[in-house]
This record gives structure tokens, C-alpha cells and sequence, in this order.
């Protein structure tokens, strides 16, 4: 039995949320400020009632949900047939192998096909409430209104407001009594409602007005659904006075202590305590004998009134919470306290710790009478703080394994049903994850979030399997930064590479007085694809983030393919074999770069020879990607440029910077035939004279001035950065 899916309506940024759970583990990634954190603070307010953090505030209501009430507190519509409030509903699947005798009282079809439950939580208004939140609510701005008024007019006598001024003040003060009476009142309107719902195979969902409300039938849901929570904010650090792993030893003894108190360790422990106590008994009367003394000088109504003994009394757990230290062993011949851990050592042991204890609290270890909740959920926030690449490739290679092992049962204890949710922000913990196991927090409005499923891309992908497997291989392997950048910028190769961040500082440089955030200050994440951004196309689609790539033109015209002795090779019909070769844009009959080809919908080379900087902005409509001022795409490729067409980078590059380069023609240690170049062409000079492109990029920066002012960047790289700069 296992929940398969969460919904969420009007909490913070889960407007309108749905998440897919994998059956054991599933990691949650995204870009911060995604809903990640909302995700599990919800599922902590509405599982944990007795948390402390359970009560809602009125800034955990969606934005757009609160506009939506405040227009219909404003007017006179009737109540709506959807719930007006916050809602969270668990869709659990259960099958023929599952003991059903703990959620017996929550099935509601008996059609043996129909195995699904629908738990939901509410957080409401009733009808009834509604009404009485909208008269009070216009009781409340009634006069609310008159002390704004009243207010403006005090300080217009006073000569604190100009009248000019103070219409649109009033007006604009009292255009927030509603959320003034919102976050006062909500909790006197609002309630907390658990239901059942009844789940139609026919129309596949969830039923909302056929329900068993659990609160009126006291159907408690404490022994169905058992969630437990690591939080990002451990209490854990390495200063000296820290003891926090030394706490945690002390917990775990317990579960020990509860699960076999005749255990052979427990046992000596308490003998050794118990020995220890007599030990001490007879040092203390030495110790203590000087105050022994002078409290007996004092006296009392009879003899022996003020005759005090110390004795020791170690208790066992006690003694293990404040005087044990978990030491880090350094080598075979020292040992050092917790405290000389590094933060990261420490955090990955305090997980370890808070597992161990929160597992023997799903298994209930300590109440014998007492069964495991049917689901248990364990919630793990952000475990990469503090830690180094390698210690987190660690940690979530072996976590699935350790927690399958310890539900299984195979470490000989009970077995039981466990779900897993980790939220990261770390691309090492990313890579090193099954892709099946990933959700994807996007962004797609300023209020609204949604979860996406990275196994669902092969569905995307269709029969274009290849193109699947290389994009997961690619994704897993090198860039899974990606799901955490705001931008992304797709580059071809090396000289991209080298030149690309020195490029962006140029501009930032050029563009500082702009009032815009600098490019190298954004999260943009730089992907090498070489040749191969077209591949890319549904991921770009399915991360939803301003996307630049930055391509070469690729011309080429047909020649006639000869063999190694020069000869020229026919077909059977004499027809002469002809070929594609590179050559100049001028010289061009068409092209050869696919993606342009794809995001263009394969435009003439005609057409794209008249292109200007704005004119390959594009946004995917249907299934065509259409020229869009607004679109989330750009595909920068050369353009003409002063009456000159690139082919390349290179090409681009020298064509206006020409003389930079013969200015300082003995730095550029990557050129050759040099002698030539003054005959050359841009185009000819790129092909002829540059021994290597990396060298050739890493000359440029040697001889760059200080700011980067003494070459120029070709338009059409510089139109891209600065489109994604916005």
C-alpha cells in the first residue's frame, strides 16, 4: 500500500500542485523558491497535528486564492461548488497482498476493481462561514473606512497631507482592509476538515461531495499514516561545547533499552553503573568531608537532624546524554571529540543517528501491542548541507538501499511500508539518483507551481528512443545543474567554452548602468551539446526557463567527390557523385545545422541571410516553434554583420577584429601562416590560418586589455547574452 499521488490547492506557491510519488523513493529537485519547502510544510501541518507548527497563517494562502476571496467578499455571489480554502488529498493504491483491516472503515466501494483510497484535508470555509465572513468582513471596511477618512482628515489639518494627496491615500489604504481583516480573522472562519472521499473508477477521480467526514466519525488516522521529518535546519555543529551526536547516542540507547532490556550489552552497562556507584560512595566521603563537617556544626532539634551522605546515583540514559562524546577516529593511535569533525561528518552522522531512531519509531519497537502504521512517509530536507561532492555521491547511493533493507525486514526486524521524500538543491546527489526517481519543481507563474516526472520525458520522446537515452546518459553524467539554474545557455564546443564567461564580463562591463542583474551574477548553467541542441528541444520545453543556444551557420555547397588520385566519381547513369562541402556563406546553397533547422521549421538559407539581431526569438506553439518577441528561446547564429556573413565562430570573430589581431600578431601563438593573412579573407584566415580553435580562444583573453575593450563581440552572440540578460 502506498500513496501514488498528492494534490494541492491554495497552499503558498501550490496553487493548483499535483506530485507523483514513486513507491520508495522519490527526490525532489528545482530551482530555490519552488515549492519544495511548501511541500513539506504542508504535509506537516495537516499529518502532525500536535506539531507546533500545525496552525496556518494567512500567508500560506495562495496569492491569486486570496484575490479570488477578497472579489467574492467584495460582491454578492453565492458560494462556490469547490472547496474555498486550503486542500491537500492523498490518492493511496492498495492491492490483494495488503492487510486492509486498518483502513477497513475508510474504503468506500466495495467493487473489488476499485482499489483506491482518497484521504482530504481541508483547511475551509463552510457556507455558512462564508456568509458570515463576507458580513462581517464589509462591517469590518465599513468602518475601517471611516477611521482612514477620519485619519486623512487629522493630518490634512495638521498640514501632514496635502488634500491633492489624499483621496488616493484613502483610497489605497482601503483597498488593504481586506487583507488587514483576512490575516486578524481567518482563524475564526476557517476550519479543519478530514474526509474520505469516494473514488469513481468510471470517471477516474475523486468524488468531492460523496465523503465519510472523519472528524464527526472519530476515525482517527494516527495509526494509518505515520510521517516522520529530518529537517535542512539539524542541530548540529562543531563547536567545542556542541554535544548534539552525543544526545542523539543517548536516544538510540533507548530504542536499544526498549526493544531488549535483557540484552547481554544492557546488562554489563547496568552492572558496570551499579559497581561504579559503590566505587564512588566511598570516595565521596573523603571528597565531601570538609562541607559534610561544617553542615553538621549547624545543628538541629536532635541529634543527627543535619548528617548528610552523597551518594552516586548514575542513571544509564542520563549519563550517555550529557557525558558521552562520539569521538572521530583519526588513526589507529588517537581518537578526537565530535566537536574536531568538519560540519559535514557531523551532518551525515546526525542523519545516519535521526534514521536509525525515526525507523524504530515506524516499526514501533517500544509498544508491544502496537502494529506499524499501514503508511509511512519519511521526509529528508536537503541532507548535502555542509557536505563535499563525494560525500554526498555517498550518501544517496547508499540511503534507498539502507531504508528498502530496513522496511524489508531483512535486518531482522518487523517489516514494514515506507515512502521516502528527499528535497535537494545539489546537482552531485542529481547525477548520482535514478532518473525514475526525479520530480522536477518548475515555476510557471509568479504564484503557481507544478511538479514534473523525468521518467515522463520518454514519453515525450516517443519511438526516438536514441535521442531518449542519450539525453539521460548526457543529463546524468554531466549537467544536472540544469534543474536548478534559472537559465540555461547551450554552447557547440571548446572555444564557446573558453571565451563564453570572459564574453558575458565584457558585457557586463559594456551594460553596468543598464539596471539590470549582470549575467555573471544570474544562475545561468552553460551546457556543452556540440552539434546536437535539437536533441535538447523537449527538455528545454520540459524545464521551462529562458533558454539561449548558440550555434554555428553551418553552410555548404555541393562538389563533385573525386577519388585519391584526383579523378572524378559518376553513378551507374554517368551522373557525376556529388557531396556537401563547407564554404563561405556567400558561396552557400544551403546549410547544415539541425537545430536551426528545427527551430526555424527548416527556413530557406535565403531567408536566414536576411535575419537581424530580434528576428530568432521563438516560442513553441502546437507543435511548431514560431518567431515570438516574447518567446523563452533564442538561437544565436551568425548574422550578416557590416556587409560581411560569417560562417563560424572564428570567421566572426576576425572579421571585426582584424586589426586586433595584426596589432598583436606575435601573441597569437595558435595562428600559422601568418604571412598570408593580409591576402586572406575572414573566412579564409579561420580555415587557413588557425592551427587550433582552443588556442586560437586562448590567445584572445591573453591579449585582452583589462576590460576587455580592445576587440568586439559579433552581434549575434551579443544579442543573444543580452536578450537572456533581461
Amino acid at each position: 500500500m502506498n500513496i501514488k499521488k498528492v494534490k494541492i490547492n491554495n497552499f503558498r506557491l501550490l496553487k493548483d500542485f499535483e506530485l507523483d510519488l514513486e513507491d520508495n523513493l522519490s527526490l525532489i529537485i528545482g530551482k530555490n523558491n519552488c515549492g519544495k519547502t511548501s511541500l513539506l510544510t504542508l504535509l506537516n501541518k495537516f499529518l502532525n497535528e500536535k506539531s507546533t507548527s500545525a496552525r496556518f497563517h494567512c500567508d500560506d494562502f495562495n496569492i491569486d486564492f486570496q484575490k479570488e476571496l477578497k472579489t467574492m467578499t467584495d460582491g454578492e455571489a453565492d458560494f462556490p461548488e469547490k472547496s474555498l480554502g486550503i486542500t491537500m488529498k492523498l490518492f493511496i493504491n492498495y492491492d490483494d497482498t495488503d492487510d486492509l483491516s486498518q483502513v477497513s472503515n475508510l474504503i468506500m466501494d466495495l467493487n473489488p476493481e476499485n482499489k483506491v483510497i482518497v484521504l482530504a484535508f481541508e483547511y475551509s470555509l463552510t457556507p455558512d462561514l462564508f456568509y458570515n465572513f463576507r458580513t462581517d468582513f464589509k462591517e469590518f471596511k465599513r468602518e475601517y473606512s471611516l477611521k482612514v477618512k477620519e485619519d486623512a482628515s487629522i493630518q490634512i489639518k495638521e498640514g501632514k497631507l496635502k488634500t491633492a494627496l489624499s483621496a488616493q491615500l484613502i483610497a489605497s489604504k482601503i483597498e488593504k482592509s481586506f487583507y488587514n481583516f483576512f490575516k486578524k480573522y481567518h482563524q475564526d472562519y476557517f476550519s479543519l476538515s478530514k474526509k474520505t472521499l469516494f473514488y469513481s473508477l468510471e470517471l477516474s477521480r475523486e468524488i468531492d461531495d460523496n465523503y465519510i467526514d472523519l472528524i464527526k466519525e472519530n476515525i482517527k488516522l494516527d495509526k494509518i499514516i505515520n510521517f516522520k521529518i529530518i529537517q535542512a535546519k539539524r542541530d548540529v555543529s562543531n563547536r567545542e561545547s556542541d554535544k548534539t551526536l552525543s544526545v542523539l547516542s543517548s536516544e538510540y540507547y533507548s530504542i536499544k533499552e526498549n526493544q531488549n532490556k535483557d540484552s547481554l550489552p544492557i546488562k554489563q552497562f547496568k552492572d558496570t553503573l551499579e559497581a561504579t556507584d559503590e566505587h564512588l560512595d566511598t570516595v565521596y566521603v573523603d571528597l565531601f568531608k570538609d562541607i559534610i563537617d561544617t553542615v553538621e556544626q549547624f545543628g538541629g532539634t536532635k541529634a543527627g537532624d543535619s548528617v548528610i551522605k552523597i551518594i552516586s546515583t548514575l542513571q544509564h540514559r542520563e549519563l550517555l546524554k550529557g557525558n558521552t562524546t562520539v569521538m572521530y577516529d583519526h588513526n589507529n593511535d588517537h581518537a578526537l571529540p565530535e566537536s574536531y569533525n568538519g560540519l559535514g561528518y557531523m551532518n551525515l552522522i546526525g542523519i545516519i543517528f535521526q534514521i536509525e531512531v525515526l525507523l524504530s519509531d515506524f516499526r514501533k519497537d517500544n509498544k508491544d501491542n502496537e502494529k506499524p502504521a499501514v503508511l509511512n512517509i519519511l521526509f529528508i530536507e536537503e541532507p548535502e548541507a555542509h557536505t563535499h561532492p563525494q560525500m554526498q555521491y555517498v550518501f544517496i547511493k547508499n540511503i534507498k538501499d539502507i531504508l528498502t533493507r530496513a522496511s524489508s525486514g531483512k535486518t531482522g526486524k518487523i517489516p514494514f511500508s515506507l515512502q521516502t521524500i528527499i528535497t535537494t538543491h545539489s546537482s552531485h546527489i542529481t547525477a548520482e539518483s535514478e532518473f525514475d526517481d526525479l520530480k522536477y519543481f518548475a515555476k510557471i507563474s509568479e504564484n503557481t507551481v507544478v511538479a514534473k516526472n523525468l521518467k515522463d520525458l520518454r514519453i515525450e520522446y516517443g519511438q526516438e528512443t536514441e535521442q531518449y537515452d542519450f539525453l539521460r546518459q548526457y543529463l546524468t553524467i554531466n549537467r544536472t545543474e540544469l534543474f536548478f539554474a534559472d537559465k540555461a545557455i547551450f554552447i557547440e564546443g571548446d572555444t564557446e567554452r573558453l571565451l563564453l564567461s570572459t564574453i558575458m564580463r565584457k558585457l557586463d562591463l559594456e551594460h553596468k548602468e543598464d539596471g539590470v542583474m549582470p549575467l555573471l551574477s544570474q544562475n545561468i548553467s552553460i551546457v556543452e551539446v556540440g552539434a546536437h541542441s535539437q536533441i535538447f528541444e523537449k527538455l528545454i520545453i520540459f524545464l521551462d526557463i529562458k533558454t539561449l543556444i548558440i550555434t554555428d551557420i553551418d553552410t555548404y555547397k555541393m562538389v563533385q567527390l573525386t577519388d585519391s588520385s584526383g579523378n572524378l566519381k559518376v553513378k551507374k547513369n554517368n551522373d557525376p557523385r556529388m557531396v556537401p562541402a563547407k564554404c563561405p556563406v556567400n558561396d552557400a546553397t544551403d546549410y547544415g545545422n539541425n537545430a536551426i533547422k528545427l527551430f526555424t521549421g527548416s527556413m530557406l538559407l535565403a531567408s536566414l541571410k536576411k535575419l537581424n539581431v530580434g528576428d530568432t526569438i521563438f516560442k513553441k506553439t502546437g507543435s511548431k516553434w514560431n518567431v515570438a518577441p516574447d518567446g523563452n528561446l533564442c538561437l544565436a547564429f551568425q548574422l550578416k554583420e557590416e556587409e560581411y556573413h560569417a560562417r563560424s565562430y572564428e570567421d566572426a570573430f576576425i572579421s571585426l577584429n582584424l586589426d586586433f589581431i595584426k596589432n598583436n600578431i606575435k601573441k597569437f601563438q595558435s595562428l600559422k601562416n601568418v604571412e598570408d593573412i593580409d591576402d586572406l579573407d575572414p573566412y579564409d584566415i579561420a580555415d587557413k590560418c588557425i592551427a587550433k580553435k582552443t588556442s586560437f580562444a586562448l590567445d584572445i583573453l591573453y591579449v585582452s586589455d583589462e576590460k576587455y575593450s580592445n576587440w568586439r563581440i559579433p552581434s549575434y552572440i551579443k544579442g543573444g547574452l543580452l536578450w537572456l540578460k533581461k
